[in-house]
């Protein structure tokens, strides 16, 4: 049986770069949850509290205790990097958004109407690539417009019995 295979790791150190009073101002005044918690982390590292104890103080397994004191040792940031990527930019740039709301404000020039599908159109052709209808749809949702179109009607319908419908069914009982 190979012995190396069960040997204990190897007991990690903190490679001290800071004072504990300095480490507890940089746990005290960050800004960002993770950043903070991981200067809380090393202060209790610093301050001679065992990795088990510090995870259960905190919270927080003993993995992620023992990354937190890896990232320290090699100089990598304490903060979360994820918060600073600002993200795709928006489909419409603000001057679009703006020129597509007018759009929507006026009938739609070949139909009169403002569908989905016109409104893909109207952004395609903009854009100049396609536009997905979905997509276009939450576009007018966020700038607060419906699409139009109007309800279907039955070819046979009898407009005084529909009057009299809307009337009476009201009043019904549903019990």
């Amino acid at each position: 049986m190979d012995l190396a295979k069960h040997q204990r790791r190897p007991r990690l150190q903190l490679k001290l770069q800071h004072h504990p009073d300095n480490l507890h101002a940089l746990y005290r005044e960050s800004q960002d949850p993770i950043e903070r918690s991981r200067w809380h982390a090393l202060w209790l590292l610093a301050t001679g509290h065992p990795i088990p104890k510090v995870a259960q103080t905190l919270g927080y397994s003993t993995r992620w205790v023992r990354d937190t004191l890896h990232r320290y040792n090699q100089d990598k940031p304490m903060a979360d990097l994820r918060h600073q990527n600002p993200g795709q930019p928006p489909l419409l740039p603000p001057e679009l958004q703006e020129a597509f709301r007018q759009a929507l404000l006026q009938p739609h020039p070949r139909d009169g109407i403002w569908t989905i599908r016109n409104a893909a159109e109207w952004l395609s052709e903009r854009l100049g690539r396609p536009v997905d209808p979905r997509r276009a749809w939450s576009w007018m949702k966020r700038l607060g417009f419906a699409p139009l179109r109007p309800r279907p009607r039955h070819r046979e319908r009898d407009l005084a019995e529909g009057e009299a419908f809307k009337k009476t069914s009201s009043s019904r009982s549903f019990s």
